[in-house]
């Protein structure tokens, strides 16, 4: 199994029971926001207690992160995921990552024993439910066998699930069950509420307690029966270790690059690692073999890749095996948000302006084709989610995709996704490829066909559905709009060179640094196709918008000198020839638009597609 190592010396602190740390000076001076999370979340304040707050200083307590965070050289910030998570960004400046600390209710306490106990009793329950159909059914069963095999008592002497409190003497045989250990090369320690000596003990008393029929259940504090439901339902029906990494909306990347540490990439601070890592091949590879199978895609030495989706639609990569890795096996996931980013959001971020979002509103409001084109990671699936709220409202639109990534708020969506033949065990289904869906899609009547990334012979028949009069777009691998129609005119894509203006514009999204070294994702380029020239094999285009480092500002170069809106554009919106710069003016009234809708609040992606349905029926464009 992986080891936790906090990046720190913990201090040795007895704790009889969680609730008594509340009373404690400590919890008298967080701050509301702290107080907050600490009320939910008790072993937050515990984790205060023994870490070495005068060396590394009290942390910050957010209810939520604001990219404005971002500056932060050395963050000291702790932030809620859920009641059982906090996390705590921790600063190391000996390195240029910091540290990414889940709080879980078992960092400092080993509840193996207890747990393989409580696992032992919940064996002779299962006979009694029926095989569960879905991953939030076996969470119910399996809390419910944990209520039924464990008894809440109170060190306080309270009354609990209808029995008298314990006496103090229970109290002070709790009291007595920190044990210390140093556990890691950092020297954090490990806290046993239940070595194996103390767990009998506490049985014996147990059993001359007046019973109320709870002679057999496993006597546990609220803490500790809230800490069992976490790391059950955590290691039976999540991911394991990698859960609070899942379940926090701001990671974006979850990686292990073999043996030693796992990193992650945060939607604020970037770059960090996580106080897990992996200390012997056979550990990673022991891990990697119960994850794969735990999605349905195991991997073994004969099928050593895989690349699946987890339960919340997250990707995940695996590669198994030294052989093929010199550093052991490896795992990456990429996460997506539950709901995507809108333009409105973007524009706030910096990653285009006004006017741009006001130019993709008005090509694919008039079915212009268009690829989203540059490096991984760039934000080019970001982007593409959040301008389809720019494509009419009661267009059909059919996605396909290898792995579901698109999200779509239009109610008539096709989404279909890739299926490869190495499925389930067992499984004799044949596979569908990318070229399979794309050619079902030409019959399925749509307005608009999403294909969640172009790289091979697929890309001829995406063309083929432009030259026939079907919207499409797409993202793409390339660093240029040179290289771009370079890629699809050479092997393996092989589009003809004549099909190319087909592909009406562009738009080139890079992972940037700005002036303060800090990541930021910016549209770099928007050009349009013009065609092509058969005497000098070569390609025109025009670059419309261009974005300028020195300013961080967007430049509209295609001002009065847009091909697609001039010839294309103006033309469908029946603007006579002599008229059609009349065009630049209905780009700057969306623009107009945009921004009023942006100052009175409006962000949300679904919310925006719904004004922006409204708008276009009541006729105000």
């Amino acid at each position: 199994m992986p080891r936790t190592s906090v990046p720190f010396k913990v201090r040795n602190v007895s704790v009889e029971d969680n609730s008594d740390l509340m009373q404690c000076g400590l919890y008298r001076l967080l701050p509301s926001e702290g107080k907050e999370v600490v009320k939910r979340s008790t072993h937050v304040l515990q984790y205060l207690h023994m870490i070495p707050l005068d060396r590394i200083g009290t942390p910050k307590f957010y209810r939520e992160l604001s990219r404005k965070l971002k500056g932060i050289k050395y963050p000291n910030i702790i932030y809620p995921v859920s009641d059982e998570i906090a996390v705590h960004i921790c600063p190391d400046k000996d390195d240029a990552r910091n540290y990414y600390i889940p709080i879980e209710p078992h960092l400092f306490i080993d509840f193996s024993d207890l747990i393989a106990e409580v696992e032992k009793r919940i064996a002779r329950l299962v006979d009694r439910y029926e095989e569960p159909q879905s991953p939030d059914e076996q969470r119910r069963i399996l809390e419910k066998c944990i209520d039924e095999v464990c008894v809440v008592v109170s060190p306080a002497g309270k009354k609990t699930n209808g029995r008298k409190g314990i006496s103090s003497f229970f109290t002070n045989i709790r009291g007595i069950a920190v044990a210390n250990s140093v556990w890691s090369r950092r020297g954090a320690v490990n806290l046993a509420f239940f070595n194996g000596s103390l767990h009998e003990r506490l049985k014996k008393v147990f059993e001359h307690l007046p019973l109320d029929g709870h002679r057999d259940k496993i006597p546990v504090t609220s803490f500790e029966l809230r800490a069992i439901r976490y790391l059950m339902v955590r290691d039976k029906v999540g991911l394991g270790i990698l859960e609070p990494f899942i379940r926090d909306p701001y990671i974006e990347d979850i990686s292990c690059s073999g043996v030693g540490n796992i990193f992650i990439e945060h939607k604020i601070f970037e770059s960090l690692k996580a106080p897990i890592e992996f200390e012997s091949e056979e550990d990673l590879d022991d891990f990697i073999l119960k994850l794969s199978e735990k999605i349905g895609k195991p991997v073994s030495f004969r099928n050593p890749i895989v690349d699946a989706t987890l339960p919340d639609g997250s990707r995940i990569n695996i590669v198994f095996g030294k052989d093929i890795s010199k550093k052991g096996s490896n795992f990456t996931i990429r996460k997506f948000s539950k709901k995507p980013l809108s333009v409105l959001q973007l524009i706030e971020f910096g990653t285009f302006d006004y006017l741009m979002a006001a130019y993709f509103w008005i090509a694919l409001r008039e079915g212009m084709n268009c690829f989203i084109a540059g490096e991984t990671a760039s934000g080019k699936t970001t982007t593409m989610n959040a301008i389809t709220t720019f494509v009419p409202p009661n267009a059909k639109i059919v996605s396909i995709e290898d792995t579901p990534e698109l999200q779509v708020p239009h109610p008539n969506w096709v989404r279909e996704v890739t299926r490869s033949s190495g499925g389930k065990k067992g499984s004799e289904a044949a596979s569908v490829e990318m070229f399979d869906l794309l050619k079902a899609a030409l019959r399925q009547r749509p307005n608009l066909i999403v294909v969640g990334e172009i790289r091979g012979v697929e890309g001829n028949i995406a063309f083929q559905a432009m030259q026939t009069g079907h919207a499409v777009m797409s993202t793409f691998h390339a660093a240029s709009t040179e290289k771009l129609i370079q890629r699809l005119t050479g092997d393996p894509i092989r589009v003809p060179k004549t099909y190319i203006d087909n592909l009406n514009f562009v738009i080139l999204q890079n992972a940037v640094r700005g002036k303060d070294g800090k990541l930021m994702r910016r549209v770099t380029s928007v050009s349009e196709i013009v065609g092509y020239d058969p005497p000098s094999d070569s390609f025109s285009y025009i670059e419309v918008f261009r974005w300028n480092p020195e300013n961080d500002s967007f430049e509209f170069t295609g001002n009065m000198n847009s091909y697609m809106l001039e010839e294309k554009i103006a033309v469908k919106r029946g603007i006579p020839p002599n008229k059609k710069r009349k065009i630049y003016k209905e780009l700057e009234k969306r623009a107009n638009i945009l921004k009023k809708l942006h100052d009175s609040g409006v962000e949300d992606f679904y919310e925006l597609f719904r004004i922006i349905a409204r708008i276009e029926t009541e006729g105000v464009i």
